[in-house]
């Protein structure tokens, strides 16, 4: 039997299908709101009289979501304790989408445990063979986390040389560091911890498409999970609960079929991707040149003013100088609030990206820069493919040769998991937190502007980072009038006029950030 997840329920709106009768009600009544508690009518209501109300309520609330008025289901929200799930299923499907927020447990601060991964249901020599991969991943990365320390610790002393004095912090930053670069060569199959908060829609659309790739074995059994919980707490929910649609009737995998029904050959379209990346981590497509205007004439719209008063330059600046428009040197992202923030969702880029699996992992969590991510199955085969982490580059030797051949015994695990009957979604598990994601990603500047004003700061995952200033200077070359304001937090907060300027507090990293320019960042670092 597959390794079942664990998922709690911690927390929940009371009746959240009332809820959401009395949202539509409320749209109508002439007497102001309609409580959820109303729903149903008084508690001592003749029993006719309750079936009728009830049968009355499950008939508006199928209705409202045959017709797609789903707003009315946004209100009730559920909160879950889920475990014992694989990093491959949380990147793949839970946060693959804008609408829900997540906490989980980062390994890049917490040591990983070698019987903390998911191994799935398989014939018995598949199951050994998957076995004999994951001990060996966990081997290279213990082995990692020792190698790395000294070349971590010694790029901590140079951001922090007066940390000598203080040992103790200085051997936790660097053990983190080494953790965190050590963690490349671990399988995606790696459990983790999550709170995971969703709206009833949510769970929903979760239920209707838990069978899609990459992972339609555990997706459906951590939902089956989750509907479970949220029936225990409500079980009129039954009433507009669809079945899921199954694999085989989704788009992708017909599409699939049509392009690799004779076995997937990703070598060339990886070859054209890595070709027009031109040796940049996330490059800008299509950089048009009407995005200035299009900022620019907003500005005018919010503020009146006609264009011969207020040029396109002079417009852009007074949206994104931190020294005129204070809000951006908030510590709460207020832009979205704010009528001159609003202006900014009238610019758009479109970046081309290679980041590894973990640090995509991480760059997911800004839900409002959507990417089109790849069905592994289609660029994954018997080549390994990874982005290595600069510190493993830079450290040569025994930890190039351990992650190297961390590598290649993941790509020949699962190549023996396929031959002895195992599944692709299997095999996939094998793959290490190294594997190369190449996907598209979209923004617009409002949201942009915040991702870049987190990530690039020098704490940032070092990968995201270098991404966000390729991103950055680009931007700066192309549409300078905007480009230029898209700088880091302690900048930001400088022009602003906050103190103190950086904002991590005893996670400062040690540089005066605010005092150079983004195109100096890389000779820091």
């Amino acid at each position: 039997m597959d390794p079942q997840p664990v998922v709690r329920l911690l927390a929940a709106f009371p009746h959240p299908l009332d809820t959401a009768v009395a949202a539509a009600r409320t749209c109508t009544s002439a007497s102001g709101t309609v409580r959820p508690d109303a729903v149903l009518g008084a508690p001592d209501l003749a029993e006719g009289e309750q079936v009728g109300a009830r049968s009355r309520r499950d008939a508006l609330a199928k209705s409202l979501y045959a017709a797609g008025h789903h707003t009315t289901f946004q209100h009730a929200h559920f909160l879950f304790s889920i475990e014992r799930v694989s990093r491959q299923f949380v990147w793949s499907f839970l946060h693959a989408h804008p609408y829900s927020n997540s906490e989980q447990v980062s390994q890049r601060y917490v040591r990983v445990a070698t019987d903390e991964v998911l191994i799935p249901e398989l014939p018995p020599a598949a199951s050994e063979a998957a076995r004999m991969t994951v001990g060996a991943q966990h081997a290279a990365y213990e082995r990692l986390v020792l190698l790395l320390g000294p070349i971590a610790e010694s790029e901590v002393l140079k951001r922090f040389p007066t940390w000598r004095r203080h040992p103790k912090r200085l051997a936790r930053q660097s053990r983190r560091k080494a953790q965190e670069v050590a963690r490349s060569v671990l399988p995606v199959a790696t459990y983790t911890a999550l709170l995971h908060t969703v709206s009833c829609l949510t769970l929903f659309r979760y239920r209707r498409l838990c069978l899609q790739f990459d992972v339609p074995g555990e997706t459906r059994r951590v939902v089956d999970a989750m509907i479970a919980a949220a029936l225990a707490h409500d079980a009129d929910l039954a009433a507009v609960f669809e079945e899921p649609i199954p694999l085989e009737s989704t788009p992708e995998y017909d599409l699939f079929t049509m392009f690799h029904g004779g076995g997937p050959q990703p070598a060339a379209y990886r070859s054209e991707f890595d070709r027009n990346l031109a040796g940049l981590t996330s490059r800008l497509l299509s950089p048009g040149g009407g995005n200035v205007a299009a900022v620019a004439a907003a500005v005018r719209a919010v503020l009146g003013v006609p264009v011969g008063r207020l040029a396109d330059e002079e417009a852009v600046r007074l949206a994104l100088d931190p020294g005129v428009n204070r809000l951006l040197g908030e510590d709460l992202n207020l832009s979205t609030l704010s009528k001159l923030g609003r202006c900014l969702h009238h610019a758009h880029y479109t970046f081309a990206k290679k980041l590894s699996h973990a640090a995509d992992s991480q760059d997911q969590r800004h839900r409002m820069t959507p990417a089109a991510r790849p069905l592994l199955a289609a660029v994954v085969d018997d080549q390994p493919d990874v982005v290595m982490p600069r510190l493993v580059a830079h450290a040569g030797g025994e930890a190039r040769k351990v992650f190297d051949e961390a590598v290649v015994r993941a790509w020949e695990g699962a190549g023996k998991v396929r031959r002895l009957g195992g599944s692709e979604e299997a095999a996939e598990y094998l793959l290490p937190n190294a594997l190369a994601i190449r996907f598209l990603e979209s923004s617009d500047l409002l949201n942009l502007h915040h991702k870049h004003r987190m990530r690039l700061c020098y704490n940032a995952q070092e990968e995201i980072w270098q991404a966000c200033l390729d991103e950055a200077l680009q931007i700066r070359e192309a549409e300078p009038a905007i480009g230029r304001w898209l700088l880091p937090p302690c900048a930001v907060r400088q022009l602003a006029g906050r103190k103190p300027f950086c904002p991590e507090g005893e996670r400062f990293c040690g540089i005066a950030v605010w005092r150079i320019q983004p195109a100096e960042y890389r000779r820091i670092i």
